[in-house]
């Protein structure tokens, strides 16, 4: 049995959750998010409570992993998910253009970027994007594509990071004769 599997997960005021067989659906101030589940769990509505029951034994690795999707679902729709990503390098920098983000990363060409549905891509400075959502795994991949296009590299520290990601920094060639 699941530690976490075996919590229920409150409902918060403003929030409506149903639930049709294993597919789950959520209503918030922040939009609606649907997500169907495997059978080997119950998931059940229970006043203003949500629990989910294990009906395998074999699958129990699935049943705190479900417990914590809907989780992630609720926490979604009331307050939202955001990533932060800075942007480090001479010249590399970020612009928001109606629903694309443009950025200029030391290629021949500028980068654009289009903004998913459901996503909101914030650029406060030109060196500070944010990302932010509704739901967490679409938030996490639209700021790891964001990211993707210029890695930071070790030397000398240049590409765009995760705000709370520490580069390790690697010495340059030692250079001289012996």
């Amino acid at each position: 049995m699941s530690r976490i599997g075996k919590s229920p997960i409150t409902i918060p005021q403003g929030v409506e959750v149903t639930v049709d067989n294993n597919t789950v659906t959520v209503k918030g101030p922040k939009g609606t998010l649907t997500q169907s589940f495997l059978e080997c769990v119950n998931i059940k509505k229970e006043n203003d409570k949500v629990v989910v029951e294990l009906l395998d034994e074999k699958k129990g690795n699935i049943h705190g992993l479900t417990r914590t999707l809907i989780h992630n679902m609720v926490v979604g729709v009331t307050d939202g998910f955001e990533k932060a990503l800075e942007i480090n390098g001479v010249g590399y920098r970020a612009q928001k253009q109606g629903k694309k983000i443009v950025l200029t990363l030391g290629y021949s060409h500028p980068v654009e970027i289009e903004e998913p549905e459901g996503i909101t891509i914030d650029v406060p400075s030109q060196t500070s994007i944010i990302v932010k959502g509704a739901d967490k795994q679409l938030v996490g991949q639209v700021a790891a594509n964001i990211r993707e296009k210029r890695l930071p590299e070790p030397y000398k520290g240049k590409g765009i990071k995760y705000a709370s990601e520490r580069i390790r920094r690697k010495e340059g060639k030692a250079g001289g004769k012996k």
